[in-house]
């Protein structure tokens, strides 16, 4: 399974916690595209795709919801509720996002810009582009 947890280190002081990210130190990729997820509400559900190529480092910002990794053989749950934690996930990973807290925030490092055909889109298309 080509996914792990990243530990931040936070720096704080009397005035709170700071926590800096820098590109191929404390992520294993050249960050190209950073986006967020927020509102998505508790009984929704979101992911359900795999990338061919790409990585994502993701944080909980604030909240928390449960994630689904399958590797085409394996299937692992994992938490993100700390903004000091982050997920990494690898290339051909299928992943799915349920039980999302109220107000759920979520922050994506990606490794390359949007590009639809990037994308697998159905179980059985990532099945079946394992076997290649």
């Amino acid at each position: 399974m080509d996914y792990h947890i990243i530990n931040f280190t936070p720096h704080a002081d009397a005035r709170g916690k700071l926590i800096a990210i820098e590109n191929l130190k404390d992520i294993p990729f050249e960050i190209k595209r950073v986006y967020y997820m927020f509102d998505t509400l508790p009984n929704e559900s979101r992911g359900f795709h795999a990338h061919k190529t790409l990585q994502q480092v993701i944080i909980a910002m604030d909240g928390a919801c449960r994630f689904v990794l399958d590797d085409g053989t394996n299937r692992e749950e994992v938490v993100l509720n700390r903004p000091d934690v982050g997920l990494y996930i690898g290339q051909n990973m299928w992943r799915e996002m349920h039980d999302f807290s109220y107000g759920c925030k979520l922050v994506v490092l990606a490794s390359e810009y949007f590009e639809e055909k990037e994308y697998i889109r159905t179980y059985d298309e990532f099945l079946m582009s394992l076997k290649k």
